[in-house]
């Protein structure tokens, strides 16, 4: 129902965003036409309807399992939806004034505090299952609860997937892509683990694909209209919601930890972009290709340094990751001399 309604409004408000000058360029093509964005916020506000629906449907199911109303589900479950509201609010906000980084981390670690709270009084475990090997290697317990420390995890780990799919960005499908592809997998993930917990564990799991089935839905049709060639534009608002989305299936969910497997190139992309978020390296917006008018392609960006009269200043830091990058290659380089300057 949430990808119905999605495609057809998409559609009607296409040129309304546009006629509004909500739009884009896309700077990896040759023509200059105006792109509709954040269109993202669309298929946030037709998602959170969805949820805002689904919630008597919810509660009715959890009231037969149980002698009372089940205040501590129906917390999870709207502490969840506030979360991913304000994430949706930051995502908007971002799109239309462009915020600065300070702001991008401290609006989703403020956001976080519901959903941790409620996690807390709820009374989940802190407790964390070592593997097999730790603990031949060392002398320790199977588990070990390492209390506050794991809360200051997971607020990291929404911080972390309100700004990985942001940063992982720039080409047609790329955001909508990696966002469904890692919704996809979790999924499965959970419907392995309904069929093999009880049901006083599985239940975590049923409610995290509460929140995933209708942000697949809603965001299949993001991704055919942001194909290539891209119709529409997601914006920061569909990166900070679904990082929000993901962010609090997995914590309600209880695999967390689990979580980072799933996330494991946006972790990897996060390390490789560490030098270009810090501005020891020049960084195009969303590090976007170089485009090629002549053949109609791409090609990766890149930046000029020179030993002498240099054109960007090439600190010792900056030096020491260009080498390191250069040894792993993991990055490209070529030397020019010309006029005895390299």
């Amino acid at each position: 129902m949430g990808a119905y309604i999605s495609y057809h409004i998409i559609l009607e408000y296409i040129p309304v965003f546009v006629k509004r000058q909500m739009y884009g360029k896309d700077q990896c093509k040759i023509d200059n036409i105006p792109i509709p964005e954040p269109i993202g916020v669309i298929s946030a506000a037709v998602y959170l309807i969805v949820m805002f629906l689904f919630i008597p449907f919810s509660v009715y199911e959890w009231s037969q399992l149980e002698s009372s109303i089940p205040h501590q589900k129906f917390s999870m479950f709207l502490s969840a939806l506030t979360a991913i509201c304000s994430a949706v609010l930051l995502g908007f906000a971002d799109d239309v004034l462009d915020l600065r980084w300070r702001h991008k981390l401290l609006f989703p670690t403020l956001s976080s505090l519901p959903l941790l709270l409620v996690y807390y009084v709820s009374g989940s475990s802190a407790t964390i299952v070592l593997p097999s090997l730790v603990r031949v290697l060392f002398p320790v317990s199977e588990c070990i609860d390492i209390g506050i420390f794991y809360y200051i995890y997971m607020g990291m780990m929404i911080v972390f997937c309100t700004n990985a799919i942001n940063i992982l960005a720039g080409i047609n499908g790329l955001e909508a892509g990696q966002a469904f592809i890692i919704a996809a997998s979790v999924v499965i993930f959970n419907a392995v683990e309904l069929f093999r917990l009880d049901q006083s564990l599985s239940w975590y799991h049923s409610l995290s694909l509460y929140f995933l089935l209708p942000f697949l839905g809603t965001t299949s049709v993001l991704l055919y209209f942001n194909w290539y060639p891209a119709r529409i534009f997601v914006g920061d608002t569909f990166c900070y919601w679904a990082g929000m989305t993901l962010a609090s299936a997995c914590i309600l969910g209880h695999f967390s930890k689990t979580m980072a497997l799933f996330l494991i190139p946006q972790i990897f992309n996060f390390i490789y972009s560490i030098p270009q978020l810090f501005h020891l390296i020049p960084c195009p917006r969303h590090r976007l290709p170089k485009y090629d008018s002549k053949s109609d392609t791409v090609d990766m960006s890149t930046v000029e340094f020179k030993e002498n009269g240099h054109v960007f200043n090439l600190i010792p830091l900056t030096k020491i990751v260009l080498y390191f990058l250069d040894t792993f290659s993991l990055l490209y380089k070529e030397i020019i001399e010309k006029d005895d300057v390299k």
